[in-house]
């Protein structure tokens, strides 16, 4: 059976991009067809300055909203990265074999730290070299699937460049990995900047919708999106941005084309009350599912536990096997 894997980095609350570009295709498809493992990557969240508190604290919500988002235990693997230890340590050989030139390339790196360098500061060592982390988070599992939004195409490659590097240099080793993505809404915009993506680690803002906002912030948010000149709707990313990501939000809340949506409004106005309620009907059951969660602590725990245990089991033979192809003694 295909094996997939994907995970979600708790830097910030979980967004309606998040649901609709990854976590309601991990539900409704993914597990189903595939033997599949979606973690909480914490270590990921350590690269930037944090609070202890806070990383904790989001780490257990984002794995509440994975089971509410439609995950089942009973079918996939649900576990916190930090809880399997051999993420760490293939990740050290992934740095062994990757190069400087490549960590440097990635996009979120030069981003950061360009940011980092106006302000006059300097970003962490980890920053740089995190995507090894992410490589081995899924060569761990000798995955065949990555399920990511677009933005995270360049680090599935890099994991299989590394793969066919070290299976060239050391001995086969490594599953190859392939990225696949949804086809509408595999990116949500922010709703204030439509060229921008409605990220979790931004700051609060009315241009992004949080899975736990209540109804109403949530039509206040999709009522004051920023459109575009014009009265015409029409879907077209690089002219009318503002309205082509109301219109894919709509289609994939409510089902649709968003092109053939666009021909069914004359006004922005329209377009928006429909995908404001169609964003308030599809969080609907996610959040009512989250309070129940949350109300039984035990449950979650006892899912973190039994997922940490089983990917632990999937993962030890892949590192002993690439220790002992790199050249490193048996304990």
């Amino acid at each position: 059976m295909t094996r997939a894997f994907s995970g979600v980095k708790p830097t910030g609350h979980l967004t309606l991009g998040n649901y609709l570009g990854a976590l309601r295709q991990w539900a409704e498809t993914d597990q189903h067809r595939a033997d599949s493992l979606f973690c909480v990557v914490d270590l990921h969240a350590l690269t930037v300055d944090h609070d202890p508190a806070r990383v904790r604290r989001l780490s257990r919500q984002a794995a509440t909203l994975l089971l509410a988002a439609g995950l089942d235990p009973e079918r996939c693997t649900v576990f916190v990265q930090s809880h399997v230890d051999e993420h760490a340590r293939l990740a050290y050989l992934l740095e062994c074999v990757a190069t400087d030139g490549e960590m440097r390339r990635m996009i979120q790196y030069k981003e950061k730290s360009a940011r980092e360098q106006v302000r006059g500061g300097s970003v962490r060592l980890s920053l740089l070299t995190y995507p090894a982390l992410m490589a081995a988070d899924i060569l761990v599992y000798d995955t065949d699937e990555v399920p990511v939004g677009d933005d995270q195409t360049q680090h599935v490659e890099l994991a299989r460049d590394l793969a066919v590097r070290f299976n060239h240099r050391y001995g086969q080793t490594f599953t190859v990995p392939k990225a696949t993505s949804p086809k509408v809404a595999a990116r949500v915009m922010n709703l204030q900047d439509p060229v921008s993506k409605m990220g979790k680690s931004d700051d609060t803002g009315p241009g992004i919708v949080y899975l736990l906002d209540e109804p109403e912030a949530v039509r206040k948010k999709v009522m004051r999106a920023v459109t575009d000149s014009g009265q015409d709707v029409v879907h077209d990313r690089a002219t009318r941005p503002g309205v082509t990501n109301l219109l894919e939000i709509l289609a994939a809340c409510a089902g649709g084309d968003p092109e053939d949506l666009a021909a069914s409004y004359s006004s922005y106005g329209a377009l928006k009350k429909d995908t404001a309620e169609a964003v308030v009907e599809v969080l609907r059951p996610v959040q009512e599912r989250h309070r129940e969660l949350c109300a039984d602590p035990g449950y979650l725990e006892q899912v973190l536990r039994t997922g940490a245990e089983k990917a632990r089991t999937m993962a030890r033979p892949t590192v002993d096997a690439a220790y002992r192809a790199i050249g490193l003694l048996p304990a």
